[in-house]
């Protein structure tokens, strides 16, 4: 029998392209402007305290958000993959994989009907149950935007992103218009290295 209740919203089904682009080559797609929570730090993901307590703070506040949404608008959505803006002064510490020269912001898509209020709101709850950094929501628009799918390692993207940095973008007139962007498709603590899934995002303007 068919049920009456709304569909799970999905934003990797909703922007399917944004979400699941091909390995096999870069492709330009145009990033509408999205809501997001998110949280800044700088320094190596894998050492740094402050990159889990991030991580900690977005789905914290994430579900709190999910859980209203359902509870009092019988909206219920899929909690988005984890996401990052990442940057350094120079930039060439991407390539060398030198992590304490980077800075980040780390993020979690939400759907356009969540409110200013309701993430307040979840904020105070889960804050309620421990000390959490600062959790921000933001509207980001990145535009046209080159992207690629990455298997493998996080280590492993060095080569990637020098043929996107060195070949693509000066043979297709573009350059950067924005911070390097990561999806992380794949849960790392379940999935082997050599398979994890990654949408590497550069938003580009021409040169």
């Amino acid at each position: 029998m068919a049920s009456d209740a709304p569909a799970k919203y999905d934003i990797k089904k909703a922007h399917k392209r944004l979400y699941a682009p091909s390995a096999k080559g870069f492709e330009v797609v145009e990033v509408p402007e999205l809501s997001y929570l998110a949280v800044d730090g700088h320094g190596d993901p894998n050492t740094s305290s402050g990159y889990a307590d991030a991580v900690e703070a977005l789905y914290s506040v994430s579900y709190g958000i999910k859980f209203a949404s359902k509870r009092e608008l019988d909206r219920d959505f899929v909690v988005g993959p984890l996401e990052g803006l990442w940057w350094a002064e120079d930039m060439s510490t991407f390539l060398t994989r030198d992590k304490s020269a980077w800075d980040w912001t780390m993020l979690i898509v939400q759907p356009d009907w969540i409110t200013a209020e309701m993430v307040h709101t979840a904020i105070e709850k889960a804050e309620g149950k421990k000390q959490l950094p600062p959790v921000e929501l933001r509207r980001i628009s990145e535009g046209t935007s080159a992207q690629i799918l990455h298997i493998g390692a996080y280590d492993d993207e060095g080569p990637t992103l020098d043929r996107l940095h060195h070949e693509y973008l000066p043979q297709h007139g573009l350059t950067f218009n924005g911070h390097h962007h990561e999806i992380y498709l794949s849960d790392p603590r379940r999935t082997a290295p050599e398979k994890l899934k990654t949408v590497l995002r550069q938003p580009v303007r021409p040169a």
